[in-house]
């Protein structure tokens, strides 16, 4: 049997912590969704000012990078790059913006943000799994 990682609720804490004083240190009005490697939401906060839709945005990028296994951005270029198939997977955020959360070369969850440009939205995810140290 196997013995895995998983997101304990300080590390949601952290990750939303940091990612959130990252984006508020930018001014960046954004939501942050932690969600765990099944793509069950384990955490949401929405800054100030950022608009309710990011809710639903950030959450899906963050499934997306986590039952993807993989950065969400990866089915954006997939499809700009012409494999318009990918339209039909199941999937609702195939945006840039979902960040998986590796351990030990497992995925145990993901961070997606939603809110600003794309690369910062990552930048935002990346701030807040850098929390965890790992």
């Amino acid at each position: 049997m196997k013995t895995k990682q998983m997101l304990l609720v300080d590390d949601v804490r952290a990750i939303l912590g940091a990612a959130s004083e990252h984006a508020q240190n930018q001014g960046w009005k954004v939501v942050i969704a932690v969600v765990d490697e099944g793509g069950h939401q384990l955490g949401l906060l929405r800054l100030d000012g950022a608009a309710p839709i990011s809710a639903e945005i950030s959450t899906n990028k963050a499934r997306t990078a986590a039952l993807g296994r993989r950065e969400s951005r990866l089915y954006e270029e997939m499809i700009n790059g012409g494999r318009t198939a990918f339209l039909s997977v199941p999937l609702h955020a195939m945006l840039e913006g979902g960040v998986p959360i590796v351990v030990d070369g497992e995925v145990i969850g993901a961070v997606g943000v939603s809110g600003v440009k794309s690369e910062q939205d990552v930048e935002i995810a990346r701030a807040g799994i850098a929390a965890l140290g790992i």
